[in-house]
């Protein structure tokens, strides 16, 4: 069983920028490729960014490219989602979530993630 717990949501003008992290309660955090997905009132859950079990390997939303990253620090059991130029659109619930599964690389499917946190909360004002 993995718990996760993301943090660093909150209200940001257009154009601002956030840093969300999750924190895993498993030791061998490292075993698991990360993913981060967001869900907005009313929208279905949509993928936002992955990482593998290494770091090597990241995948990304064509509607964040360029303005995401996401990153890992397996020494701290944390997994972050750098966010710049937001917009009102990127307004959402954001959720991590873990796969245990062992893949090349992360996938972006939602039903292949198992284990979920409660999401953090990102504003944003126009």
């Amino acid at each position: 069983q993995v718990q996760l717990v993301e943090s660093g949501g909150g209200l940001v003008q257009a154009g601002g920028s956030l840093r969300l992290s999750c924190a895993a309660s498993r030791r061998t955090f490292s075993d698991y490729a990360m993913g981060w997905f967001r869900q907005a009132p009313g929208k279905e859950r949509e993928f936002v960014a992955a990482i593998n079990w290494s770091g090597s390997s990241t995948s990304y939303a064509d509607s964040v490219k360029g303005r995401c990253t996401i990153s890992r620090d397996n020494g701290k059991n944390t997994v972050y989602l750098q966010m710049n130029s937001l917009n009102p659109e990127d307004a959402a619930v954001y959720l991590c979530a873990a796969d245990r599964a062992t893949r090349p690389s992360a996938t972006v499917r939602a039903i292949e993630y198992d284990y979920w946190g409660q999401g953090t909360q990102v504003t944003v004002s126009s």
